[in-house]
């Protein structure tokens, strides 16, 4: 055998239980042990997924755990193979047996799991899919030319995520998708604008071709990472449009059960934190990376919680003010209808 040994990495080992071919497939899986397997899932990646923590109910901790579950292993199989062919060959399969379980046929730990949560709360198959056609595209693309077509990227890579947790607290209806969908974007971007120098390093773009045109800085400027008043300009400009979808956040919460306030608030001031670190650095984020300290988590939940307190009791309200005009259905009618 000649040429470098390719890397095996955790997901491989998985793929050997769990894969295609795994030799998990002649067992036979129990719900309880379907739930265990997703619970474990879910406490070992604990700090990307937040939302499983005492602030929720516990009669809905099972659910995003199965929930969290699927997404980790689309992500891995996604991020983790190393091999943008394979990756794409185990999301088709991940794809195929997710439509397998809306048929009423499984297997697999995960969507043994899955499928109570889909079936108690209506899921439907869209966001499922959605999320693996994103991470397809991240097989196949690795730059953007215009911000539309980042949009559509965020439509597809996070908005499914905000829009299931809808789906599981029973709080989905036309205004909550939106403002979901425009908080779960935001917080894409402002990951994006964070990792700049990052994502360049595994061969990834997302400042959109056409904003850096507009703002004179060029591809040469881009491949030798350079700070100057364009490169300035373009950050301020992404940093300013972030917020606007960020602040959502003040709509969305009216709408959630009052637990689940507090999280999502925390989400989304969590990217706004960002926004304003970047800020602070000079929007210089490909020689510092941006990050929230603990003390601000700390901080911030102590801000989110406060304010949950007080639209408890009545005190806070939304004005129209607070929420950027451009963004469309966030209009001041609706916003006194939840008043």
């Amino acid at each position: 055998m000649t040429g470098k040994r390719r890397l095996r990495t955790s997901v491989h080992l998985e793929l050997d239980r769990w894969g295609p071919a795994g030799s998990g497939r002649a067992s036979v899986v129990s719900l309880g042990e379907a739930e265990t397997y997703c619970r474990r899932l879910a406490s070992s990646h604990y700090e990307n997924f937040p939302l499983i923590s005492w602030l929720l109910p516990k009669k809905l901790h099972q659910h995003f755990c199965n929930v969290y579950a699927y997404c980790r292993w689309a992500d891995d199989l996604a991020d983790e193979v190393n091999n943008p062919q394979e990756s794409l060959q185990l999301l088709s399969w991940w794809n195929a047996e997710l439509v397998q379980c809306y048929a009423g046929t499984t297997w697999h730990p995960v969507f043994v799991a899955l499928q109570q949560t889909i079936d108690e709360f209506q899921i439907p198959l869209d966001p499922f899919e959605q999320l693996i056609s994103a991470f397809e595209q991240d097989q196949r693309v690795w730059e953007y030319n215009t911000f539309d077509e980042l949009l559509d990227y965020c439509r597809r890579s996070a908005n499914p995520v905000g829009r299931l947790v809808l789906f599981v607290c029973g709080k989905h209806n036309e205004y909550t998708i939106h403002w979901s969908d425009l908080v779960c974007t935001g917080l894409q971007l402002a990951n994006f604008w964070q990792d700049v120098n990052r994502d360049f390093n595994i061969g990834r773009v997302y400042l959109p071709q056409q904003d850096c045109r507009r703002f004179n800085y060029t591809r040469q400027d881009i491949e030798n990472r350079v700070t100057n008043s364009a490169f300035l300009e373009l950050m301020k400009f992404q940093v300013q449009r972030t917020r606007r979808y960020l602040f959502a956040f003040e709509l969305l919460v009216l709408e959630l059960p009052s637990r689940l306030q507090v999280e999502v608030e925390l989400f989304a001031r969590g990217g706004l934190k960002i926004l304003d670190r970047i800020e602070t650095i000079g929007y210089c984020v490909w020689d510092t990376r941006p990050t929230v300290s603990k003390w601000d988590i700390l901080g911030l939940f102590l801000r989110s919680y406060s304010r949950r307190l007080l639209r408890q009791f009545g005190h806070h309200h939304v004005h129209p003010a607070e929420v950027d005009p451009e963004i469309d259905k966030v209009e001041a009618v609706q916003l006194r209808s939840l008043k």
